[in-house]
């Protein structure tokens, strides 16, 4: 098994971050009124979910980080909101729609895994004792 030795190691902030990354790609070609509104959303919704599995992963206790990376799963959904959003108001086109809805999919699947295997882990360090 791997050795994570930082949240940059984690898997669910890897893909994550890439999401965030084709995000700030796209939004740069919203419309100029915009700026402030959707796209400002869809960049803190990106933000929001890496920077909250790097906080949960720096507070060393496994229901803390439980929740940060709740906190990030729900930001994930929020940003698939936000692209259908895009997609409506025709700022995205549907072959980018799809590219980011799949990206986030597997943000959002390997960020769930994660969550699971912190929840087996608190409950394995709660038998020992």
């Amino acid at each position: 098994m791997k050795i994570i030795n930082s949240f940059e190691d984690l898997e669910c902030w890897k893909a994550c971050r890439e999401s965030r990354q084709f995000i700030s790609g796209i939004i740069k070609n919203f419309p100029k009124f915009e700026q402030y509104a959707l796209a400002d959303g869809m960049r803190r919704a990106s933000r929001s979910i890496t920077e909250n599995i790097a906080e949960g992963f720096g507070r060393f206790h496994f229901q803390e980080n439980i929740q940060f990376c709740r906190i990030s799963r729900g930001s994930v959904f929020e940003l698939m909101d936000q692209l259908i959003t895009a997609l409506d108001d025709k700022y995205i086109s549907e072959e980018e729609y799809k590219r980011g809805r799949e990206m986030l999919e597997k943000s959002k699947n390997i960020l769930n895994g994660y969550i699971k295997y912190l929840q087996q882990a608190k409950e394995r360090s709660r038998g020992k004792g």
